[in-house]
């Protein structure tokens, strides 16, 4: 995959950089695995906002994708690799031997004709879906379980994917993209492989247009507000008021441990900190 660049025919464009579309052989989704995908705009039930500068957007369908990969023993063929709106990697469109079809994440060196396979034994190759157990220590894995037959919960965005360090008792040891090493029962499934769109990360909108098109509305600096609406609002000039980063209900921005405590905690080996 290689980056695309434009013509600078206006300020917007000249900086904007996008991920070629190399790999997309079907621009279509498949009619039996998409469903209508409501705007919430980040309002809740009540049409409060609870998450800001959502909103807008280009309208776009849902597609259903097989993080379980429950259909074992029997192979499927790669028909297409498609555009996913709702999610930053590209998916891949399987059929399997019996008819039925399913998308997957598609993972990086998968090709339009090849077969791919979840079972207990299947081949060590990209896109096959097996236990922890049965994959060789030190191979790069995506779309991880966390308990096995809940589907995939880790590595799943564009590029991401986690590398088996190591196995010991009941449980693998997993460096995840974030640098956290992680315990993960051996009988959670994983897909062989890094997940494709590597360079989702370099891609640059350029203009605010991009933005809107995504749902993603303006983001006003606390410091450019009155201080009636901004702990950082008001003064003479570019001030904050000596005044730490925090966000318009008071809460810092910078260092404050947000994260709850949870059982699973315990299966942390080390942070990504």
């Amino acid at each position: 995959m290689t980056m695309k660049n434009y013509k600078p025919t206006s300020p917007a464009r000249r900086f904007a950089a996008r991920v070629a579309a190399d790999e997309i052989t079907k621009t279509e989704p498949e009619k039996s695995l998409s469903l209508g995908l409501r705007s919430r705009g980040g309002r809740n039930v009540y049409g409060r906002i609870t998450v800001r500068h959502k909103g807008g957007g280009h309208r776009r369908l849902y597609r259903i994708i097989d993080f379980r990969r429950d259909k074992f023993n029997i192979p499927a063929k790669v028909v297409a690799i498609e555009y996913d709106p709702n999610r930053s990697c590209r998916i891949a469109l399987l059929e399997y031997a019996d008819g039925e079809k399913r998308y997957i994440l598609y993972p990086l060196g998968l090709k339009v004709g090849d077969s791919v396979e979840s079972g207990d034994s299947v081949p060590i190759s990209i896109g096959n879906s097996l236990p922890l157990k049965n994959i060789p220590v030190g191979l790069m894995v995506h779309n991880i379980e966390l308990r096995p037959g809940y589907g995939g919960q880790m590595a799943r965005s564009a590029g991401s994917s986690a590398q088996i360090a190591g196995k010991e008792d009941r449980f693998a040891q997993l460096r995840l993209p974030s640098g956290e090493i992680r315990l993960v029962p051996l009988d959670c499934k994983a897909t062989i492989g890094q997940l494709g769109n590597v360079e989702h990360a370099s891609m640059k909108l350029g203009g605010a247009g991009s933005s809107r098109h995504l749902g993603i509305r303006p983001t006003v600096r606390g410091g450019a507000m009155n201080p009636v609406d901004h702990p950082l609002g008001g003064g003479r000039g570019k001030s904050k008021g000596h005044n730490l980063p925090r966000s318009p209900w008071g809460q810092l921005s910078k260092g404050l441990k947000t994260r709850k405590e949870k059982r699973s905690d315990r299966l942390i080996l080390k942070r990504r900190k």
